[in-house]
């Protein structure tokens, strides 16, 4: 009996190993590519996405063009040579990206979008998935009347037109703003100044000192994300003004996060990103799979507050 051990021991551990050597097969893999990976946003974007495409057997590809229109296309036509299966395009210009979605589309390979959507004439996108931006922009315009109160002022936004996600945000806050405004003789809220941040936190920083110049009287300042709004906080910070001016952010990172609860920022309309990056995995894996998708998943926006963040373990 003895003898047998030995063979059947060395079997079994071979059969073990290779087991353990196998790798499972791959079921495509998915080309993602943002405006700006180095923003916190788009990190936590990846990582759920990286996170739920292992779930489904799939691998991911994902990078940022670092706010250039053209290495993004480029990008993309470097998915459809590594034979992807899908692509997700966060677009730096909504429309300008058009012409890489158009080579997807001839190519049979679909195309989703998340965070901003593709505004290109002809340009064929299977699902979006982002933040209701329009109904963030609504919580930014009411956080604004309440923090001015019943002596209103001027403020300024920092925007990015290059952005739809962006553009929606200011719509929603314009619409609060206007609609508090028809109801009031006295103490309304006037937008003095839109300036271009382009959602970069040096160019918010160079907007806020333009801002100070231009309304030296101004009260607010709503800048469309985290990044522009620190930058913005910086430069009142410089100009020993921040105690005179409220400033209101968006997506609620954890910079942003940070300087709502130490009275820097009053309050940011909360993006949820690691849903948005779930989300859209699951859109591309039910359409692969020949299931029917929404051609518009909207993630509602969450306001966060000083109240909020004082509650906020996860902060120093």
């Amino acid at each position: 009996m003895k003898k047998f051990i030995k063979p059947l021991f060395t079997l079994l551990i071979t059969i073990i190993f290779i087991g353990c050597g196998e790798k499972k097969k791959s079921r495509g893999l998915i080309g993602a590519t943002c405006m700006n990976i180095a923003n916190p946003f788009f990190k936590v974007i990846e990582e759920s996405m990286r996170d739920e495409a292992a779930k489904h057997g799939y691998d991911l590809i994902y990078l940022g063009c670092e706010m250039d229109i053209s290495k993004q296309q480029k990008q993309i036509q470097d998915f459809l040579a590594k034979g992807v299966v899908a692509v997700a395009v966060n677009p730096k210009d909504s429309k300008a990206i058009g012409t890489a979605v158009k080579e997807c589309n001839d190519a049979n390979v679909p195309v989703f979008s998340f965070d901003v959507r593709v505004q290109a004439p002809d340009a064929k996108v299977v699902s979006h998935v982002g933040t209701d931006n329009f109904q963030g922009g609504e919580l930014a315009g009411e956080a604004m009347i309440k923090s001015l109160g019943e002596a209103g002022g001027k403020v300024v936004v920092i925007d990015f037109r290059a952005a739809e996600s962006c553009i929606e945000r200011v719509k929603g806050f314009k619409k609060v703003i206007d609609a508090y405004n028809a109801q009031r003789e006295s103490g309304k809220i006037e937008i003095a100044a839109e300036l271009a941040g382009d959602g970069l936190r040096d160019k918010g920083f160079k907007a806020a000192e333009d801002a100070l110049q231009q309304v030296p009287d101004m009260r607010g300042i709503f800048a469309i994300n985290d990044p522009s709004g620190l930058g913005a906080v910086g430069a009142l910070e410089k100009a020993g003004k921040l105690d005179q001016v409220t400033v209101i952010a968006f997506d609620g990172m954890p910079a942003g996060k940070q300087a709502i609860k130490d009275g820097k920022i009053y309050a940011d309309p909360v993006q949820h990103p690691d849903k948005i990056g779930r989300e859209c995995i699951r859109a591309i894996v039910s359409h692969l799979s020949g299931e029917e998708v929404q051609p518009n998943i909207d993630i509602p926006a969450s306001l966060y507050t000083k109240e909020t963040a004082d509650a906020d373990t996860s902060l120093n």
